[in-house]
Formats: C-alpha cells, sequence, structure tokens
C-alpha cells in the first residue's frame, strides 16, 4: 500500500477528502473504493490520517454487537430447556445481529487491508442481510406476542414449531435475497452517479430498503397498539372481578408492560428513522458526515436488543447464571412473570 494512495474504505462516495476549509467538522468524510483522485495540497506538515475516526466507531460497535449476541446465542443453543417458539424467535434475532456485528468488523477489516471489488460486495451484502434479518425478527416477535395475547387461552397449545420455522425461513430468505442484490449486480461500482449515501448500494435500492422498513415499522406498531390495547383491557377485567382499585400492584405492573412496550417501539424508531428518512432524501453528494451521523446510532439497535429481548427474560437469566457461575440467586428463580415481560 504506497504512501501516497491513503487506506480508504467503501462506505461513502469517492470524491471525498478529510479536511478542508481548516479541517471543520462538517467536512470529514470517509475515502471509499476505488481510489480517489489525488487530494489537494495539505499545508506543510500536514499529517494524513490512516484510519477514519468514524470506521473506527462502527468497528467498535460491530464487535460489541457480535460479542454481546453471540452470548445470546450460545446460551440458547447449549440450553434444551431454551427450545420453545418463543426463544427460537430471540435466537433469530441474535444471531441476525451477531452477523451484523461481524459484518461490521468484516468490512472493516477488508477496507483497510483487502481492497478488492469481490469483500467489498461480500461484506455489505452481509451487513444488508443482517440488518434485514434483525428487523424481519423484531416483526416476527411482535407478532407472535400479538397472537399469544390475542389468543390467549389457545395459541400456546396450538402454536406448532412448524409456525416458527415457516416464519424463519420466509424472514431470513428474503433477507439473504436482499443480501445478495449488490453480489448479483445491483450496485453502482459501475456507474458512481447512481449511488446512495452507502457506497456501493445503489439509490434505487436504498430506496426500496427504507420504504421496506416504513411499512414493517408501521405494521410494529399497529400490532403494539393493539398489544396495548388487550393488555389494558384484561387488566381492567381483572381488576373489576377481584373489586382492585386503580392503584393496586396489578393495575401498576400493567401500565409498566404497556411502558415497556412503548420503551421498545421507541428505541426501535429512535435508532432506525434518523438513517432510513435521510437515505431516502440524500445521495452520494451529500456530506458524509451526515450518514455516520445516522448510520452509527442505528447499529446501536443491535446493542439494545439483547437487553430488551433476552437479558430480560427469566429463563435466559437463569440460564446465564447458570453459564457465569454455576447457580442461580433465588431473587431471580422466584421472580414472577409480570406484564412488563410482554
Amino acid at each position: 500500500m504506497s504512501a501516497e494512495t491513503p487506506v480508504t474504505p467503501s462506505w461513502l462516495n469517492p470524491d471525498a477528502t478529510w479536511a478542508s476549509g481548516g479541517g471543520s467538522m462538517d467536512n470529514v468524510t470517509a475515502p471509499t473504493f476505488p481510489p480517489a483522485a489525488a487530494p489537494p495540497p495539505r499545508p506543510p506538515g500536514a499529517a494524513e490520517p490512516l484510519v477514519n475516526p468514524w470506521d473506527i466507531v462502527l468497528c467498535s460497535s460491530g464487535t460489541l454487537i457480535a460479542c454481546e449476541n453471540a452470548l445470546v446465542v450460545l446460551v440458547i443453543w447449549q440450553n434444551p430447556a431454551l427450545r420453545a417458539p418463543m426463544f427460537l424467535l430471540i435466537g433469530s434475532l441474535a444471531l441476525a445481529d451477531l452477523l451484523a456485528g461481524l459484518g461490521l468488523v468484516l468490512h472493516f477489516t477488508f477496507a483497510y487491508l483487502l481492497r478488492s471489488d469481490s469483500a467489498q460486495l461480500l461484506t455489505v451484502g452481509l451487513v444488508v442481510a443482517s440488518f434485514s434479518a434483525s428487523v424481519f425478527s423484531l416483526l416476527a416477535i411482535t407478532i407472535d406476542r400479538y397472537l399469544s395475547l390475542y389468543y390467549a387461552l389457545t395459541y400456546n397449545s396450538e402454536r406448532t414449531a412448524a409456525f416458527t420455522y415457516t416464519m424463519l425461513v420466509l424472514l431470513w430468505g428474503v433477507s439473504v435475497c436482499l443480501g445478495l442484490l449488490p453480489v448479483t449486480g445491483v450496485n453502482c461500482l459501475g456507474e458512481e452517479a447512481t449511488c446512495s449515501v452507502v457506497r456501493p448500494l445503489t439509490k434505487n435500492n436504498v430506496a426500496v430498503l427504507s420504504v421496506s422498513f416504513l411499512l414493517l415499522f408501521g405494521l410494529m406498531l399497529q400490532l403494539y397498539v393493539q398489544i396495548c390495547k388487550i393488555v389494558m383491557r384484561h387488566a381492567h377485567q381483572i381488576a373489576l372481578q377481584h373489586h382492585f382499585l386503580a392503584a393496586t400492584p396489578h393495575y401498576v405492573t400493567t401500565r409498566k408492560g404497556v411502558s415497556t412496550l412503548a420503551i421498545i417501539l421507541g428505541t426501535f424508531a429512535a435508532c432506525w428513522m434518523p438513517f432510513t428518512v435521510y437515505s431516502l432524501v440524500a445521495d452520494y453528494t451529500y456530506p458524509p458526515l451526515y450518514t455516520y451521523a445516522t448510520l452509527v446510532p442505528a447499529t446501536y439497535n443491535s446493542v439494545i436488543n439483547p437487553v430488551i429481548y433476552a437479558f430480560r427474560n427469566q429463563e435466559i437469566q437463569k440460564a446465564l447464571w447458570l453459564v457465569c457461575c454455576g447457580c442461580v440467586p433465588a431473587s431471580v428463580a422466584q421472580r414472577a412473570r409480570t406484564p412488563s415481560d410482554v
């Protein structure tokens, strides 16, 4: 690797330079693959940055995501008690986030060590497929929770592993197809003007992904609204039967459960919505700083997912305690499931 051609990752537009106009952060950009034209003369003595700090942030996020979700996958895989359909969906979510974290790390590694079109397309495809599977897994979990409440008396007995496996096959099949698009030619390596804010994905490709996300978010929002209505209706019925007051513990825990659902959906929207909207309105000519500023929070959703969907689950908590110290604290073993665990 020559000293004249700086090492460059491939997320953003190729005409980017690290600093211009006095090094303002608004002008901080990521170089790309293939190598850009020679940058303008730098001031005497100015050091050429070897690594984009934003890429280090993405790689660090990927490492944390991979380690955190690998623990969840390992616990579910090794514990025979965690074979219920609900845990299969949680495992699917953890596996998708694990692959997304590995994709971010591999993209960083290949961008600075192995400069090739094939490696670039494969790693970007892996990231697209993994994050797509993560979002679809969240939708599958939402559907499962809605059905388990709507058909509270019969769903758990009638739900079969075949139904869960069908959902898993569908969501992973669609995700793999989306990830294969850059490899099969849907990329902008041959025509830079068609690039989106995430190179080498085309503007049309990112637009399809963004619109699909908005549709999925709308569906999840509708399902969570219905879940809240069901939970509140059940709580009201129980309160009437037992002559509870609004301030009783049962009513408090029910409100806590509804609040938890709001936190789940709000976190999902806060992480992904900025990048989704920005991808629809921007193109490769926009400052790469904006892409990084919206892409990094999107990766944080994969950091938060295990905390919301796995580590709060009583059965997974027990399995984690057994793996870590070989025992289960009494406070964990005796904790009753409440509506806040929905």
